[in-house]
């Protein structure tokens, strides 16, 4: 980690605050300059603050830190984007709050990464413009992994290492890829993989997002893309997220509302 001076200016995404005290709050940031790092926001809990509205989660912002004793004190805050779309739809917000839990759980403290910023920020904008996200979130969830280390292999099985071939195969999180047929056939731990959804997460995974945006994915394939990287972030994370789960709820909440449940 670079060392820093006493005053530091950062650009930062919130992930997250926590209550500290009687005014102040915990504020996890992951910031272009130095990485993940928790600071502490004073008085923010306080009625005249004028930092609170700046320093809520997956908000963009500009801000001016000074080393105190035992943390990092947040003295400004300029807000850079607002995300208002996310912030006035209950699901965008869900949204993106698995976007910043998700690179919460995936990075270490303090560890300089220009590119996992880059995209946590990317992805923000785009769910506050997108109508329909999939794309915009399979593209993060596949290249934050890669980014983190944690590829997943969809083009050789993780079992005896051929090509796979244009068929039904499976799908290992414990083995971090696809197995052929003949591997994956007869275990109870891997999860079926059809050939349209594998061909689909192929793409994803090796594309930029200009090419990514431009494909149309079928329910069908959606729902097993979901399935499948779920599975394997869930394995990766070891342990589940709150967020996926409450926008799973938001959905049958959706499908029971809708046209046909009216």
């Amino acid at each position: 980690m670079p060392s820093p001076d006493r005053i530091t200016k950062l650009e930062a995404v919130v992930i997250s605050h926590r209550d500290f005290g009687e005014a102040d709050r915990f504020i996890r940031l992951f910031t272009r300059e130095l990485g993940k790092m928790d600071a502490i926001a004073k008085g923010i809990r306080k009625a005249r603050s004028r930092k609170a509205a700046h320093l809520e989660p997956f908000t963009h912002v500009a801000l001016v830190l000074a080393r105190g004793q035992s943390a990092w004190i947040i003295t400004q805050a300029d807000m850079l984007t607002a995300f208002n779309a996310i912030r006035e739809d209950l699901k965008k917000t869900a949204q993106a709050a698995y976007v910043v839990e998700l690179a919460d759980r995936l990075t270490a403290q303090d560890q300089v990464d220009s590119a996992v910023f880059r995209l946590v920020l990317e992805t923000l904008k785009r769910l506050d413009k997108l109508a329909d996200p999939f794309n915009a979130l399979c593209h993060y969830e596949l290249h934050l992994l890669n980014l983190a280390g944690f590829r997943p292999e969809f083009f050789k099985c993780v079992g005896c290492g051929r090509e796979i071939q244009p068929q039904d195969q499976f799908f290992s999180p414990r083995l971090g890829g696809v197995l052929c047929p003949q591997c994956g056939s007869g275990t109870g731990d891997f999860e079926r993989l059809e050939l349209s959804a594998l061909r689909y997460l192929r793409h994803f995974s090796r594309s930029a997002y200009t090419e990514s945006a431009r494909v149309t994915v079928p329910e069908t394939a959606r729902g097993e893309m979901r399935r499948v990287i779920g599975a394997y972030i869930r394995y990766v994370t070891e342990r589940r997220l709150h967020s996926p789960d409450f926008i799973n709820h938001l959905n049958r909440l959706e499908s029971r509302d809708g046209p046909d449940g009216e």
